[in-house]
């Protein structure tokens, strides 16, 4: 269903504040109706009380006048009060005289007589004449109506209980003012509702907004588009949930980048090496057909013919060779053994090695450095490695006579060796993919290079942790430096 969430939040944040509403209406009606009782009983006792001390007047006015107490054909102005009194206390009113022998209603209903009264009205009056101000709901069967009935005594000023008021209230008076108050309250809670509904609804939308946008995004993540951004800004648990989306994206985006970068590098790999066996397989099978069919008879062409096959065969193996090293540095389980060694010694070692080679081009090798101690953690067979590499390139690309240089030094914790030589240098075309396998200068000097041996260089020393790079000198020829970080301090080379 569309939108699920967004009903959801509706319904329950609507049913919470009815049932909030429902809760809070009844505790206010109860206590509502409790305090109007309260209110119309205190209003009942002050009209009652009111209305004793201006009879206890006019019977004091009588009495002073010789009239006795009695209750019938008293001042005219007694009996007028009398005939409005309903009208001017808002309710019904009894006056019950001390001799309890004759009760004077209002509104020209006739005189009752006391024993006319339900079974638990005497009580009240007899309390009320104890001088005591009660209250009562017995009177409603003889009313007709359920009512609250009040008792004021009517005190004279010489402290003399004449008579008791009594004035009746009909409990539906009080109950429809509260079913007032209560419908109010009904259409307060309607209209509270009906505005939370858009507040809810507004909210819903809040919540549930950046919810599908973060949908969208992931269905075109899923869809391989790892570019998408979700686009939400929030500082709360929906906006750090649209974060973590966007990481996720970057990262598979940066993952599928490197993934088609690998793709495109195995295809390229697959190619050169069958671009570099296809060469040296084509001559030697050449070779072979042509000695084996008796093409080639004369022993000179036949020697040539072997040693062709054995340099192309030379070739094959120092490939597969290079092929196997760079298989094996690009394997993450593959180990060095790791200890201290001396650059010093190691650059001796390769210089010594690599002579018999620049002798057959008439190039001289010099080494020189301003120490001997030069102590660094790795593997002296792999530094070797390297050392070998990069001075073979530098007399590969030296002219006949021209001088190779290996300098080693050493500035605080950082050793560098430098292989400088003489000859063309790297075009700036070349200089960025020098280390890329298989990546190569076609010149008549690298015919025989298979692109392999910078790339080795490269992961040996990235796996010490060290730096190397190629640049263009300014007279002539290039070099290659080699920068070894050493954190061993206080190395006795003569150990």
């Amino acid at each position: 269903m569309k939108n699920r969430i967004s009903v959801r939040l509706l319904l329950y944040f609507s049913g919470s504040l009815l049932v909030f509403s429902l809760i809070m209406g009844l505790i206010f009606f109860a206590l509502f109706s409790r305090h109007n009782m309260n209110v119309h009983k205190g209003e009942l006792e002050d009209r009652a009380t009111n209305i004793a001390g201006v009879l206890a007047g006019f019977w004091m006015d009588s009495a002073k006048q010789g009239q006795g107490h009695g209750m019938v054909g008293q001042c005219m102005g007694y009996g007028a009060y009398i005939r409005f009194l309903d009208d001017i206390a808002m309710t019904d009113v009894w006056i019950v005289d001390r001799n309890l022998d004759q009760i004077t209603r209002g509104h020209g209903l006739g005189s009752l007589a006391y024993n006319d009264l339900p079974p638990g009205a005497e009580a009240v009056i007899i309390a009320s004449m104890d001088g005591k101000t009660t209250f009562s709901e017995s009177f409603g069967a003889f009313i007709g109506a359920p009512s609250i009935t009040v008792a004021a005594p009517i005190t004279l000023s010489t402290g003399e209980i004449a008579g008791v008021v009594l004035l009746h209230e009909q409990i539906e008076n009080i109950r429809s003012e509260t079913e007032n108050g209560l419908l109010i309250l009904l259409l307060s809670m309607g209209t509270a509702v009906f505005i939370s509904f858009f507040i809810a609804r507004a909210l819903a939308e809040r919540f549930t907004k950046p919810l599908g946008k973060m949908k969208t995004a992931a269905v075109r993540i899923s869809g391989g588009d790892y570019s998408v951004k979700t686009d939400v800004a929030q500082t709360d648990e929906i906006g750090e949930l649209a974060a973590a989306l966007d990481n996720m994206a970057e990262k598979l985006n940066a993952a599928s980048k490197e993934s088609a970068k690998l793709e495109k590098l195995r295809r390229d790999f697959v190619a050169n090496i069958s671009h570099e066996l296809r060469t040296p397989v084509t001559v030697i099978r050449g070779s072979l057909e042509a000695l084996c069919d008796g093409v080639v008879s004369e022993s000179q062409m036949v020697e040539d013919y072997h040693r062709q096959m054995l340099s192309e065969s030379i070739y094959l193996e120092r490939l597969v060779s290079d092929l196997l090293d760079l298989s094996r540095l690009q394997n993450p389980d593959f180990t060095m053994e790791m200890s201290e060694v001396n650059l010093h010694d190691i650059a001796q070692d390769a210089v010594r090695s690599i002579c018999c080679v620049a002798e057959k081009k008439s190039i001289e090798v010099r080494f020189s450095c301003i120490d001997k101690c030069f102590i660094v953690l790795g593997d002296y067979v792999r530094l070797r490695q390297i050392l070998l590499i990069l001075l073979d390139n530098a007399i590969k690309f030296s002219p006949a006579g021209g001088v190779v240089e290996v300098v080693l030094t050493k500035v605080l914790d950082k050793t560098t060796l430098t292989v400088r030589d003489q000859g063309p240098g790297i075009t700036a075309e070349d200089l960025p993919y020098i280390f890329e396998r298989f990546y190569k200068q076609r010149s008549e000097m690298n015919k025989k290079g298979t692109g392999l041996g910078l790339a080795i260089a490269k992961h040996i020393a990235d796996r010490h942790n060290a730096v190397l790079k190629a640049t263009n000198r300014s007279d002539a020829g290039c070099e290659f430096i080699l920068t070894v970080s050493s954190q061993l301090n206080d190395v006795n080379c003569n150990e």
